[in-house]
């Protein structure tokens, strides 16, 4: 794929939880040389929590010029709104804005979309902030409980933060 050709965008399949789960391998590697390099030996996403979003439609991937993933994007409603739990590019196909693409094709399902990122990583919340996410400065109780389960996974909530992009009308 060229980096002006247009994503092909479309639902996630059973038959690429494999594939998903090494995107998401493959993109934590961005962090190597950086102080959040222990991200690399994170386990990916589990394959019946794959096979659950898939069936909800909650998995959406964009394809390679051979039809198979190069980046996916995993989101649950969360509070009415789509929560992205997940976005992850190969990173031989970073900068043909997929990750836009995706996420600009599931906006238009919900009011708003939710994420939690890391507040100065580059690619992350300045990024984000970039494709017009907000900071949300107070927690609902649902955000609360997605904070409390990243602690449980060992993340450092001090350095992350929730954004939200309203949907404009």
């Amino acid at each position: 794929m060229t980096a002006h050709a247009p994503a092909r965008l479309r639902p996630a399949r059973l038959d690429e939880i494999a594939r998903v789960r090494e995107i998401e391998r493959l993109s934590a590697r961005r962090f190597l040389g950086t102080d959040l390099a222990a991200l690399v030996d994170d386990e990916p996403t589990d394959a019946a929590t794959l096979a659950a979003r898939i069936a909800t439609g909650g998995l959406t991937v964009a394809e390679g010029e051979d039809g198979s993933p190069v980046a996916f994007l995993m989101a649950r409603p969360v509070e009415g709104c789509g929560y992205i739990e997940q976005l992850d590019v190969l990173p031989d196909h970073a900068g043909q804005r997929l990750g836009a693409a995706l996420i600009a094709a599931l906006e238009p399902a919900w009011p708003a979309l939710l994420l939690s990122t890391f507040r100065d990583v580059p690619w992350n919340a300045p990024y984000y902030a970039r494709l017009g996410f907000r900071v949300i400065e107070t927690l609902t109780p649902a955000l609360e409980a997605i904070r409390a389960e990243h602690l449980a996974r060992g993340l450092d909530e001090n350095r992350r933060v929730f954004m939200r992009k309203d949907r404009v009308p």
